[in-house]
């Protein structure tokens, strides 16, 4: 039994050294840090390999080509065309709460590196309800330290910067 336990770890520490091997494009283990294609091809692998579906593209099909940040690079979204519930969370965030779930306000760690890289602790995350969703769902809005702020519906996978409805 623990010979099976052991070559099973084995085996799945074997696979793991493989896949990231893959993620990285080479054996050294170099991250492609600093390089936004190897960034964007790295989510890509690593959301097809958790989700069996490609990584969601950082532009929506709502976008208009050239509608995109300076800042953030991302794709914008006004205000007004968010979701009701988004504004809502936006209101409560401006307000400073309550919040409707304890991570509300907590530290967004941005580890699938879609937002700009900025040090831990930048960003903070809030919940946008989900209409007839039991649990917090995939909607989120992420806000910076200098007021900038995302919107995501997708848990993550891609964002839209929201901007004010007179900035676009």
């Amino acid at each position: 039994m623990i010979l099976r336990s052991a070559r099973l770890g084995l085996t799945l520490l074997a696979g793991l050294s493989l896949f990231l091997t893959g993620l990285t494009g080479c054996s050294g283990g170099a991250t492609g840090a600093g390089d936004p294609a190897a960034t964007t091809r790295t989510a890509a692998v690593a959301s097809t390999a958790t989700s069996g579906l490609p990584a969601a593209s950082s532009r929506s099909s709502a976008d208009p080509p050239g509608r995109r940040t300076p800042s953030s690079g991302l794709p914008t979204v006004r205000e007004a065309d968010l979701p009701p519930e988004a504004r809502t969370t936006l209101a409560l965030i401006r307000k400073g709460g309550p919040f409707p779930y304890a991570k509300d306000g907590t530290v967004f760690s941005n580890f699938e590196r879609v937002l700009p890289r900025r040090e831990r602790g930048y960003y903070r995350e809030y919940t946008v309800r989900t209409p007839g969703g039991r649990d917090r769902g995939p909607r989120r809005i992420v806000t910076g330290r200098q007021g900038e702020t995302y919107y995501t519906d997708d848990h993550y996978r891609s964002f839209r910067e929201v901007v004010a409805d007179e900035d676009r």
